[in-house]
């Protein structure tokens, strides 16, 4: 019988934190008091889920470690399985669909193999098929087969419940990876390792060689026990997903139920070095007077620059890079920026910056590699040593790119001037339930200063119960220049950011509470904060139904939640109520509707703001994947502050012509009216096109168009009436694995108005060659 604590424990926090919040903040004595109450709260809530959990009896039940074997001959990564030494490995079937299905018996049998030697993890999987016709296998680029057949390895390898690798291959061997961090965490992880796969007349098989130098995991000589789970994706027409074990929707701990394996003695990373020195060569030029100038040499150079990465022990890595050539091969796709009062959010593609990003995640994202833009040397450290994470780095960045945030809009430049950035990150872990943390990071060049320093935990208070709380401090100093430009604070200034949130989670139902406050002069630089000056308060819950195999639908889903955002001052910045049905079924189809109603406050007016928000998708076969979002309601006009209403429309599909070729247009359309009339329209169509030789080689073309329109009449800001934008790259990628790469392109730019027709106003030709030696 569970304890009933827990639930007197949470129903206990939530009381004292609703009769809080009704307090009127004018009663509160301070500013810092109110903050550190609330972070008070979730501190004593998690010192109450510590006594409930030592007070646990320890009577459920756990499964025998399975061992795995060392292997007795040398594998060849061919994806056959077939070597002798395969029948001594430790082996398992997924003999649970967990996925739409909740712990039925596997439609098809999946056989997974495991065995290691000194230096490297060998893992195998047999994935039987009726129908290997069906099977969904494309050639493509490394982390893009999500949408095919696949097998992948879960690997805990710390133990510790809380973070683990996810590798998998397709039945081409075309690999994906990544590090998960629970419960909401993790980043892209691109590990150097080997994959092979080979479809049969019986279904498909693959074959994984992991070195242990790609790996961090425990520093002892003796055996060790891992965190295990090995999943198989079946895409047909419901995408299924089956497991190593039965999954507990009512625990929120993943890896808290994941099958334990142990041996592993003796293992080494070896000299665990990795040497990748880069070679980039680049030619751009622009035309001198636009439109009809002449092009001229702008740049022209070829630079050398390398990367090293040591693992100082099979659980802390140290890595260094010196004039790095941190250029985007992968262009970011073009989104609308018309009619948008804060910065917009680009996700990080730079290799140095994503491995190990997970370990500076929290609540609030307070670390944002993207506002690194031009370093010329760095090195980072991150690691684990028992219950102790680190991560640390420190950038020298030759541009310092600012965002100037506020309640209801934000500002940004970008200084020619460098700095050093700095940040350090710390965790503890207390058994396998808290963690508690310690984040600071540190800006500084010239006349310039941004430091953020904080505290953070994370308290899992029962199998369904969690929170989550974080408390930051900053302090921040801008060149009297540029505080008068961006009409901010003079001299230093600091100011603080607290956020506290709740979930209470089951197989079925769920509910949530979220508490954020961030002072008016609260700057997060490293980060991406780009709205301060608010407090938020929210609460939701959500229901679940779960089909059975042969039902309409897969799961079905209805969300419910109302929040209320004002400023510092106690002023309306909105509010909002919004209901969502999702439904998942056949045809691998996703479908959801999202009516809301919110009243916000801009320019001292004040607006209610109706909405609907539409998406749908699907993959009616192995060859094509199509979607349409669209929204349609109300919308503040914020640069004239006057009502409007919008339609916004997302389209787009991909199609895969055989195992090579695939195409993908986007297009994207928004208008906006006002009652004078149409305020503006804004178009942008995107179409890629890519060639796959094979698992690493293929050649790829973007075209990415923007057009807006705008009635100026109904402008006072003198704009154009007409901007256009055309963008195009062609690229050819070979990679061996993520550091050995060989990289040959060519974009441009093309720009136009109501008086010129696109011109193209620069253009790029670029090389790169990267070798990775590992020792």
């Amino acid at each position: 019988m569970q304890d009933p604590r827990p639930k007197a424990t949470v129903a206990s926090f939530l009381r004292i934190y609703v009769r809080w919040g009704s307090m009127n903040r004018r009663n509160i004595k301070s500013h810092f008091q109110f903050k550190f109450m609330i972070l008070l709260l979730a501190f004593t809530a998690s010192a109450f889920g510590h006594w409930v959990q030592a007070a646990d009896d320890g009577s459920v039940p756990t499964a025998t470690p399975g061992h795995i074997p060392v292997c007795a001959a040398a594998i060849a990564i061919d994806g056959l399985v077939d070597e002798k030494a395969w029948d001594g490995a430790w082996s398992m079937d997924l003999e649970y669909e967990v996925r739409p299905a909740e712990n039925i018996p596997a439609p098809v049998r999946t056989q997974v193999l495991m065995m290691h030697s000194r230096t490297h993890l060998y893992v195998a999987f047999r994935a039987y098929d009726p129908e290997p016709g069906a099977i969904r296998a494309h050639l493509s680029d490394r982390d893009r087969a999500w949408n095919d057949d696949w097998v992948g390895v879960v690997l805990d390898t710390f133990n510790d419940e809380r973070r683990n690798y996810l590798l998998v291959a397709n039945p081409f061997g075309v690999q994906m990876d990544k590090i998960e961090a629970w419960p909401n965490g993790g980043s892209v992880w691109d590990g150097i390792w080997q994959s092979a796969g080979r479809i049969t007349e019986w279904g498909w098989s693959a074959e994984m060689k992991i070195p242990f130098s790609t790996l961090r995991f425990q520093r002892t000589d003796g055996p060790q026990t891992w965190g295990f789970d090995a999943i198989r994706a079946y895409p047909r027409n419901v995408h299924r997903q089956m497991g190593a074990f039965v999954r507990d929707r009512n625990n929120n701990c993943y890896l808290c139920q994941a099958v334990k394996i142990e041996g592993f003695d003796g293992v080494s990373p070896g000299k665990n070095l990795e040497i990748v020195p880069t070679l980039t060569a680049a030619g751009y030029e622009e035309r001198s007077d636009f439109p009809d100038g002449d092009f001229d040499v702008k740049e022209d150079d070829v630079e050398f620059g390398i990367t090293a990465r040591w693992g100082l022990t099979p659980n802390l890595t140290l890595a260094g890079t010196i004039n790095p050539d941190f250029s985007q091969v992968e262009a970011d796709a073009k989104q609308l920026d018309v009619n948008e009062t804060f910065a917009i959010f680009f996700p990080e593609k730079r290799p140095f910056f994503m491995e190990g990003a997970d370990f500076f995640e929290t609540n609030m994202r307070a670390v944002y590699t993207r506002m690194i833009r031009d370093p010329s040397w760095g090195l980072k450290l991150t690691g684990k040593e028992g219950a102790n994470t680190i991560g640390a780095y420190v950038v020298e960045d030759d541009t310092t790119n600012i965002i100037f945030p506020g309640s209801q809009s934000s500002d940004m430049t970008s200084l020619n001037m460098s700095n050093t950035s700095t940040v350090l990150r710390y965790e503890r872990d207390i058994d396998n339930r808290f963690t508690i943390g310690a984040l600071l990071t540190d800006r500084e060049g010239g006349d310039y200063l941004n430091r953020v320093a904080g505290v953070d935990g994370d308290f899992r208070l029962s199998d369904k119960d969690r929170i989550s709380a974080q408390a930051l401090w900053s302090s921040t100093q801008y060149p009297d220049e540029v505080a008068e430009e961006f009409g901010q604070p003079e001299g230093d200034f600091d100011d603080l950011a607290v956020d506290l949130f709740y979930s209470h989670s089951t197989r079925t139902i769920s509910f949530w509470g979220l508490y954020r406050d961030i002072g008016d002069d609260f700057r997060a630089d490293l980060g991406f904060i780009p709205q301060v000056g608010y407090r938020l308060g929210e609460v939701g819950f959500d229901y679940t139904w779960i089909g059975e195999p042969g039902d309409w639908y897969s799961e079905m889903v209805l969300i419910a939640m109302v929040n209320s955002r004002e400023d510092q001052d106690g002023n309306l910045l909105r509010n909002e109520a919004a209901v969502r049905f999702t439904y998942e079924g056949p045809l691998q189809s996703h479908a959801f509707i999202r009516p809301s109603r919110a009243r916000e406050r801009f320019g001292g007016q004040e607006f209610d703001l109706d909405q609907i928000f539409l998406h749908i998708c699907l993959k009616p076969n192995r060859h094509s994947h199509a979607w349409l979002n669209v929204i349609i309601g109300d919308r503040i006009d914020y640069e004239n502050v006057q009502a409007g209403e919008r339609l916004n429309i997302d389209a787009g599909f991909w199609y895969k012509l055989g195992r090579h070729l695939k195409i993908e247009p986007h297009f994207t359309l928004e208008e906006m009216d006002v009652d004078a009339g149409r305020l503006y329209e804004a178009r942008i169509g995107q179409l890629e096109a890519s060639w796959q030789f094979n698992s690493r080689a293929f050649v790829r073309a973007i075209f990415q168009h923007v057009n807006y329109d705008f009635a100026t009449d109904l402008y006072s800001d003198g704009r154009d009436p007409k901007y256009e934008h055309l963008f195009t790259q062609l690229l050819f990628s070979y990679k061996v694995n993520p550091q050995t790469v060989f990289f040959l392109g060519y974009s441009d730019n093309s720009i136009g108005d109501q008086d010129i027709h696109l011109t193209r106003v620069n253009r790029t030709v670029f090389a790169k060659i990267g070798y990775a030696w590992v020792f």
